[in-house]
């Protein structure tokens, strides 16, 4: 540590400040508490507008059938493995283990891209489009969301690893690891409640 002057006084030149906050909670924190909280009544609302259509519908709900679960319950299986490996990335930093962290997100980013490409096979395979009537436009416009909440939830993960590679993230200060794979489950969370509605409830007799 090297000494500069000023007015005759000398004061310390300190190098290699913290760049992320410490301690369990602060204003990110809570703003991803609200950012869930919003976007959660989001997926509320079109969830309940499903099973609405669906109570309200003359004729036969879904208008096309069951859907098929073959690529949609693998999905969900991958994103779940997602969500494990993003939560076992953070139980390394909190224990002062870099590599794990960083094992984690990688395991997370790669589940969470195939996911996404597999979603886009499962469109392709859909006898209905987002034009074709009241549920094509609602499916498409809710796994659509959930879509783009997915590839938000990528690029908050990639930037959690290219920071982890700078050295950004240490035991006592990582919140922001914690807040990004918050996110995370939040993004699985609503996905388990998409694939229940649209898949499941038909083979259940609901709506």
């Amino acid at each position: 540590m090297s000494d500069s002057s000023l007015s005759g006084r000398t004061f310390p030149r300190i190098s290699g400040l913290p760049v992320a906050p410490s301690g369990d909670r602060a204003s990110g924190w809570y703003g991803m508490l609200t950012v869930i909280a919003t976007e959660g009544a989001l997926f509320s609302y079109l969830l309940f507008t499903y099973f609405y259509l669906g109570s309200q519908s003359v004729n036969p709900w879904p208008p096309y059938g069951k859907l098929r679960l073959t690529i949609a319950a693998s999905n969900t299986a991958i994103l779940l493995a997602s969500s494990v490996a993003a939560w076992w990335g953070q139980r390394g930093i909190e224990r002062a283990d870099q590599r794990q962290l960083r094992i984690g997100l990688i395991v997370a980013l790669l589940l969470g891209a195939v996911f996404v490409g597999l979603q886009v096979v499962e469109w392709s395979n859909k006898p209905f489009t987002l034009s074709s009537d009241a549920y094509g436009s609602l499916y498409f416009t809710v796994t659509g969301f959930h879509i783009a909440h997915v590839v938000v939830g990528l690029v908050i993960l990639a930037l959690l690893l290219v920071w982890s590679f700078l050295g950004y993230f240490s035991q006592e200060r990582h919140l922001r690891v914690t807040i990004g794979i918050v996110y995370w489950h939040f993004v699985d969370a609503v996905w388990l409640c998409v694939f229940t509605t649209f898949y499941l409830t038909p083979y259940l007799g609901t709506p």
